[in-house]
């Protein structure tokens, strides 16, 4: 599923960085379902949500996109 690519890209930085689920929601604002979601895959992030994400966990947008997402917008 091309969703879930977002999805695990979070979740690794999301553990790399040290962040709970609860802990990572709750800097971005939002649902520890809605990250949940994202995380399986079952609902694709927003533009401002990946911005937040990225801000949040200091690391730069690029590297939350997935590689073939990437390789498409080039």
């Amino acid at each position: 599923m091309e969703t879930d690519k977002w999805g695990r890209r979070i979740r690794a930085f999301r553990k790399l960085k040290g962040y709970t689920q609860e802990g990572l929601a709750k800097e971005l604002a939002i649902s520890v379902s809605v990250l949940g979601e994202i995380e399986r895959g079952s609902r694709i992030p927003k533009e401002d949500l990946l911005v937040n994400v990225s801000e949040v966990l200091n690391i730069p947008l690029h590297d939350l996109i997935p590689q073939d997402e990437y390789d498409r917008s080039e």
